[in-house]
């Protein structure tokens, strides 16, 4: 009896033994966690502390084993954290659910979490997590939901997926994957859900992706896909959701479609090489919301019982070879006035002829997008269209209608495009148009348009382009046009407008593009186009216009294109005009007088046209004309037969150029331009407030990704294409934002190269309460700036890392400075101004304090256009203290001392630089023989741990050469600094001798 009691007392001790420790190891493992996380901006694990039971803490659910509780649940999702996700998470033996989506969480995911043979729901998503998907997730057999969408995530899908028995979801979109998808994904009898979106899959979709009988969503868009679409996909009857868009697909599209797969309720096929018709079975899909099937080669008919799908709300059918040619053809348009729900049809640029019909006007009222635009419609507008209230796009020009533009087009209140260029249009532009306040972008060039431009446009207080040229328009323009302030571009040109530019186009501060050649404009230049600071383009040629250039001009330092010419302009030719940024600059056929200037755009013959101005002297010998001082004195000593053959010679000059331009003109009318008006050297298209606030979520404190001095950086999504992208807004408020603008729009325009932040748009309007707006949109860099990893703690980079990014960065200046065709000075180098994207290549930006330069002086000191202080404390060169020009030899200074902080690992502004100590003399006073004593030490564990201890003096070897070059590019004197292009050679050559020949080469080379 005693001994079966003392049985009982040890087993039950050793089971509380047992269970004490996995309850102690449950909460070890989740405070190893937190002290992983870095960032917890809204304090949600202040809970987790030894005060609370870990069951009660934020985000942990617990079931009862063994008498003691134990984490079976673990949910942090959008929650803002940062940091890693620490391996001691695979000791929650008993986990069943991880959940940390939505956050910030960097590096790679565990291989131990592979061990948690009790999970099923594994949901990493929405994070920066990178690295290949463990292999080993096939011992999580009882895994039944795994997303790790939109991470930073490489390699290839791990065949052994397919291993995983109970799988049900597999959501990898949004990463950098690699390679086929996997066969093996077919064995999954569960799997219902597939979502591989936007990587770099190819090859084919497995046969075997058929066998799933269970399948409701399968979306691979945005890959590199190829071949047929296997024919069992389209017998998957509970599939809701087919997503094969913007691949290499080629192949018919079964007829049956819609009768095979009848639950489908969004089909996205476009941007691929689809062929032959629609089905016209797709009605039987009675669930059908969303059809996109654009950029393919579909073609014959639209099938005209689209009026049966009753859920119906957006039809993409674009930039296809889809007919109508007669009433019947036209019927699908008809029976889609059944569709209640319609928001968007879109049949752009396709072979659509006939008249457009008045059943147009049937139309669900929803309806917010219409694009006819692109065929050959002829016919008049419906003036049923008006019925269309909630239309905010509407496109039916380019295309053969002919007839007035109807009245009832003024009904269309929430309109924000309205394109009805290049037609056959005729009769007065509609007064009704002034009732269009909300619009933001009106085309109606390249009409038969006569009568005067009424003032009612004027109320446009919204629109940012306007394009009214190639029409028959005459009379006054209207001065309250010109009083838009929201107007960027503006196009008149080749009409019969007459009077005077009104003074009031002053007050267009945000115009960028001006066109009103071809007409009959009179009286002189108004000195006010001198307020128009962001003017890039100005086109005055072929008018009657008298008088002098206004030294007002000089204003516009953004000014790339000027054509005056074919005028009635007097006097000298402004020395301003060479100080600024021309590319193109046509004065002929006036009557200027006196000396060309002879700086800027005046030393480039082929992009400058002086011809036909007889009273000209000096200039380049290009231009052929006489010694200003031999003309002063010998003027009346010209030959009368001289003059003749000059007079005869420039007739005979004006007749051919006005040849060369009549036919320039016919051929633009016929050919098929997709602008509304000529945008000089465009190169995208700008982007309204309303579409940012949509991708910023109206610019909520959730997507501030940055601030700076001049305004503040937000992630976002644009709708129309879910581009992830980082907009950049402007403080127009603080004194310097707007010029800040000016100068990162002018520095970026034309300047391209893989290490230079891509811009893809701009707006300057004003916001949804009338305040001026200006805004800048770049690529969205996932990995942040280098001064994060440079300065966060458990953020690290390594040598290659740095060797490469140190070259990037150099590639970027040697190209600002010398390949550009005005050569940059960047003025604000610095970490935090270096991106990185998702494989970690530099990309240089913030261009708000750059400046163009216009000319470089072979002996290393350039001239510019300031000679302000410029930059960042710690990196600004110290002669720019001193009052000299701010120069390329500056950006070298900056540079150098990058590099140092790049390897040290310390801030120039850092607390240890104080009574005229600077980073260069720190660095410089250790080096050579203790240039590892200053480096920094992250990087110096990474190192030995990575590689042989016999290679430590190798490293040495290449961190001395690196420093070598830091402390040539930051000398003092801007005369003694290396040159850029040898700095980017001399550490290309470092990073390639020290991965080409381990550490053994570098001395050897150098010596040699």
């Amino acid at each position: 009896m005693e001994k079966t009691l003392l049985f009982l007392l040890l087993s039950s001790w050793f089971s509380l033994s047992s269970s004490s420790l996995g309850n102690e190891t449950d909460m070890l493992s989740l405070q190893a966690l937190k002290d992983q996380i870095t960032n917890d901006p809204s304090g949600a694990l202040i809970s987790w502390n030894d005060t609370n039971p870990f069951c009660s803490w934020v985000g942990v659910s617990c079931g009862r084993t063994h008498r003691l509780q134990r984490v079976t649940a673990l949910d942090l999702s959008s929650l803002g954290l940062s940091g890693s996700i620490s391996p001691s998470v695979a000791n929650l033996t008993f986990l069943v659910n991880l959940t940390l989506n939505d956050n910030g969480f960097r590096g790679a995911i565990p291989d131990d979490i592979c061990s948690l043979n009790r999970m099923q729901t594994l949901d990493l998503s929405g994070n920066s997590l990178h690295g290949a998907i463990p292999v080993n997730l096939t011992r999580c057999s009882g895994l039944t939901t795994l997303d790790l969408g939109s991470n930073a995530l490489s390699g290839a899908i791990p065949e052994g997926l397919g291993l995983l028995p109970k799988l049900s979801f597999v959501g990898l979109s949004n990463n950098s994957l690699r390679g086929p998808i996997p066969a093996s994904l077919g064995n999954l009898s569960s799997l219902h859900h597939i979502a591989l979106r936007t990587n770099r899959l190819e090859g084919s979709v497995p046969d075997e992706i058929g066998n799933l009988r269970g399948l409701q969503y399968f979306q691979v868009s945005d890959n590199e896909l190829s071949g047929t679409v296997p024919s069992s996909l389209f017998n998957l009857s509970r599939l809701y959701y087919f997503g094969l868009a913007h691949n290499q697909f080629e192949g018919s599209l079964p007829s049956a479609m819609g009768t095979t797969l009848p639950s489908l309720e969004t089909v996205l096929f476009g941007g691929n090489r689809f062929e032959g018709p629609i089905p016209f079975s797709l009605p039987n899909a009675s669930g059908l919301s969303f059809v996109e099937m654009s950029i393919n080669n579909l073609e014959g008919r639209i099938p005209p019982n689209l009026g049966r799908l009753s859920y119906l709300s957006k039809v993409n059918l674009e930039s296809n070879q889809l007919e109508t040619s007669d009433a019947e053809s036209w019927e699908f348009l008809s029976s889609l006035a059944n569709c209640s729900r319609l928001q968007m049809l879109s049949l752009y640029q396709n072979d659509l002829s006939g008249e457009l019909p008045s059943s147009i006007g049937n139309l669900s009222a929803s309806i917010q997008e219409l694009r006819l635009n692109g065929n050959q419609i002829s016919g008049t507008i419906p003036s049923s269209i008006g019925n269309l209230v909630n239309l905010t796009i509407l496109a039916l020009g380019p295309n053969l209608l002919t007839g007035v533009i109807p009245e009832s087009i003024g009904n269309l209140k929430n309109l924000q495009l309205l394109t009805l260029y290049r037609s056959r249009l005729v009769g007065n532009i509609p007064s009704s148009f002034g009732n269009l306040n909300r619009l933001v972008y009106l085309y109606l060039t390249g009409n038969n348009l006569n009568g005067s431009i009424p003032s009612s446009l004027g109320n446009l207080q919204q629109v940012e382009e306007l394009g009214l040229g190639n029409n028959d328009l005459g009379g006054q323009v209207p001065k309250e046009i010109f009083s838009l302030s929201s107007l960027t571009s503006f196009g008149l040109s080749y009409n019969s407008l007459s009077g005077g530019i009104p003074f009031e186009v002053g007050s267009m501060k945000y115009l960028r593009l001006l066109y009103v050649a071809g007409n009959k404009l009179t009286g002189e230049i108004p000195s006010s186009l001198g307020d128009c600071q962001l003017l890039e383009s100005l086109d005055f040629k072929q008018n009657l216009l008298t008088g002098e250039i206004p030294s007002s001009l000089s204003n516009l330092k953004g000014l790339q294109m000027l054509d005056l010419s074919q005028n009635n302009l007097s006097g000298p030719i402004p020395d301003f005009l060479g100080r600024l940024s021309l590319v193109s600059l046509n004065l002929s056929f006036n009557n200027f007088e006196g000396k060309v200037p002879m700086e800027g755009i005046f030393r480039n013959a082929t992009e400058t046209s002086i011809t036909g101005n007889n009273e000209l002297c000096g200039g380049i010998s290009e231009f052929h004309l006489p010694s200003c001082s031999i003309k002063s004195t010998k003027k009346k000593g010209i030959s009368l037969s001289l003059k003749i053959v000059i007079a005869i010679a420039s007739i005979v000059f004006c007749l051919l150029l006005l040849i060369s331009l009549g036919f320039i003109y016919w051929k633009s009318k016929s050919r098929g331009e997709t602008s509304a008006f000529p945008l000089y050297n465009n190169q995208y298209v700008r982007i309204s407030y309303l579409e940012l606030a949509r991708a910023t979520d109206d610019f909520s404190a959730d997507n501030l990704i940055g601030r700076g001095s001049y305004g503040s950086v937000y992630k976002g999504t644009l709708v129309h294409d879910n581009t992830i992208v980082a907009v950049k807004v402007f403080k127009l408020e603080r004194q310097g934002a707007l010029k800040s603008f000016i100068d990162e729009s002018e520095a970026l325009r034309n300047i391209r190269h893989r290490n230079l932040i891509k811009i893809l748009t701009s707006c300057s309007t004003v916001d949804s309460k009338g305040v001026d707006f200006k805004a800048l949109v770049f690529e969205f860099m996932p990995n942040g700036n280098l001064e994060t990893w440079l300065h966060t703690e458990n953020k690290a980079l390594t040598l290659i890392q740095r060797m490469n990014i140190a070259v990037d960065v150099a590639d970027a200046l040697g190209y600002l400075h010398y390949d550009c065709q005005i050569p940059v000075v960047h003025c604000d180098l610095k970490p935090s101004n270096i991106l990185l994207n998702d494989d970690m290549v530099a990309r240089v930006g913030d261009f708000g304090l750059a400046r163009l330069v216009t000319d470089m002086s072979k002996s290393g000191e350039d001239s510019s256009s300031s000679i302000a202080i410029r930059g960042t404390i710690g990196y600004v060169p110290p002669e720019y203290g001193a009052g000299a020009e701010v120069s390329t030899s500056g950006d070298v200074y900056s540079y150098g001392i990058l590099l140092l902080e790049l390897f040290t690992g310390i801030a120039p502004t850092d607390d240890m630089f104080k009574h005229g100590h600077n980073l260069h003399n720190f660095v410089r006073l250790a080096f050579p023989d203790r240039v590892m004593e200053i480096i920094d030490p992250v990087l110096l564990s990474q190192q030995e741990e990575e590689l042989p201890t016999d290679s430590r003096i190798g490293i040495h070897e290449c961190l001395e050469s690196v420093m070598r070059v830091g402390l040539s590019c930051s000398k003092e004197s801007p005369r003694e600094r290396v040159d850029i292009r040898f700095v980017a050679t001399e550490l290309r050559a470092i990073r390639d001798a020290f991965l080409r020949v381990g550490v053994y080469g570098i001395k050897r080379i150098y010596d040699s």
